[in-house]
């Protein structure tokens, strides 16, 4: 097996204007996604981030430090050849969303879920006119066929950049429509975080910390911070 890594190579990064966007040069030359593609982002902050972060690089390239770079690949060689099949796979988190599904038997947690959950619901309801049930347990429900075809309208309006961001919103939150109050200001991303994890929260009050699932929920806070950047940046 080969321990060959990459290297910086470079004096300088920094962002290259021309006619289709913001290309990302090191020492002037193109850098390229995994697929092969031109690294060419919709705005001038975007750009200036990604080549930070290629700025940043010392010694071996660490690509776990470069969260715009992996974001803008995955617009460009992920989103873009099947923007339509990845719409439709976030639009489906509607139907399954974290805020509709509460606690069962557990009545203080409930309490904590509906005074987090059910103001952002109705906001979404009236913002999108797609209100979703709500119900205790696990076992799934169906929701409005209407709302989720308007849920999806709303996802399908997004650009392939706007996607990736908008992926790990839902990825990490595990909501629709968390991920949607980011995007359209209701809520800051870190106060989506908070409010998705109601139920980790309410467990470590009673059981104590688990400082390895600790440790993994800071690295995912951190992701969701990022593509809350992300999306800012695209327009």
């Amino acid at each position: 097996m080969s321990d060959w890594v990459a290297k910086r190579f470079w004096k300088t990064a920094a962002p290259i204007e021309d006619a289709t966007g913001f290309l990302i040069g090191l020492d002037g030359r193109q850098v390229k996604t995994p697929a092969k593609a031109a690294l060419c982002v919709p705005t001038r902050s975007l750009a200036d981030a990604i080549a930070a972060e290629w700025d940043a690089q010392v010694g071996k390239i660490d690509p776990t430090t470069m969260p715009f770079t992996r974001m803008a690949n995955s617009a460009l060689d992920k989103v873009t050849p099947q923007k339509d099949a990845v719409v439709a796979m976030l639009a489906e988190y509607g139907g399954t969303d974290l805020l509709c599904y509460r606690a069962l038997g557990q009545d203080d947690l409930e309490a904590r879920q509906k005074a987090a959950w059910d103001p952002i619901l109705i906001w979404a309801a009236q913002k999108f006119n797609a209100p979703l049930a709500v119900t205790n347990g696990v076992i799934p429900i169906d929701q409005p066929a209407e709302s989720l075809t308007r849920l999806h309208a709303e996802v399908a309006t997004f650009d392939a950049f706007q996607i990736a961001a908008f992926h790990d919103l839902v990825a990490i939150s595990g909501s629709l429509v968390l991920a949607l109050g980011v995007t359209h200001g209701r809520l800051s991303g870190a106060d989506a975080w908070d409010v998705s994890r109601v139920d980790e929260t309410f467990q470590s009050e009673a059981w104590g910390v688990d400082e390895e699932a600790e440790e993994l929920a800071a690295f995912k806070r951190e992701a969701l911070l990022h593509a809350e950047q992300f999306w800012a940046m695209c327009s």
